[in-house]
């Protein structure tokens, strides 16, 4: 009940904060939904996007523009490469790719869809999550987990980049 309470209380701060040109905290929120009749994961991730391009500037020696008119294809491929690498759901022990669906800005938020498909049953959800820790230490990142009836949260820091779900 304290991570829930944790998790809706960085979830409104975030939220809060987004109205604001600059940030003064490095927070993103990711959403893992498991649809059993549709057997698929539905994730909405929601990240800062002044911090992703400066990330993916630091990583790729290129200047991007994701969530700009500027933005290009390039961009958009560095960025779904990076989010592939950065984050990542082990599934029954397994790797699975994840499907990029969408993206949308909301202020200075980036909101991506992605899905894995073909998943009839979890035993376990491992998580790999260091989205935007390797250009701040002081990034943290929440996952909140719906599935089986039920509502997990756990945050992710430069020294704590996996989490073991166990059904």
């Amino acid at each position: 009940m304290r991570k829930l309470k944790l998790s809706l209380l960085f979830s409104i701060l975030i939220i809060a904060m987004s109205s604001f040109g600059l940030h003064k905290f490095y927070m993103g929120i990711y959403q893992i939904n498991y649809a059993p009749e549709k057997k698929m994961l539905q994730i909405t991730t929601r990240i800062f996007v002044d911090d992703l391009n400066k990330a993916l500037e630091n990583k790729y020696k290129k200047v991007t523009h994701i969530g700009t008119t500027k933005e290009t294809q390039e961009d958009l491929a560095l960025m779904q490469k990076y989010l592939s690498e950065k984050f990542r759901l082990k599934i029954n022990g397994k790797f699975m790719p994840m499907q990029y669906l969408s993206k949308e800005m909301e202020s200075d938020v980036l909101i991506c869809y992605l899905n894995i498909k073909g998943i009839s049953k979890i035993k376990t959800l491992e998580t790999y999550n260091a989205v935007l820790t390797d250009w701040d230490a002081e990034q943290q990142n929440i996952a909140h987990f719906t599935g089986f009836g039920a509502k997990q949260s756990f945050l992710f820091t430069e020294s704590v980049t996996n989490h073991v779900l166990k059904f």
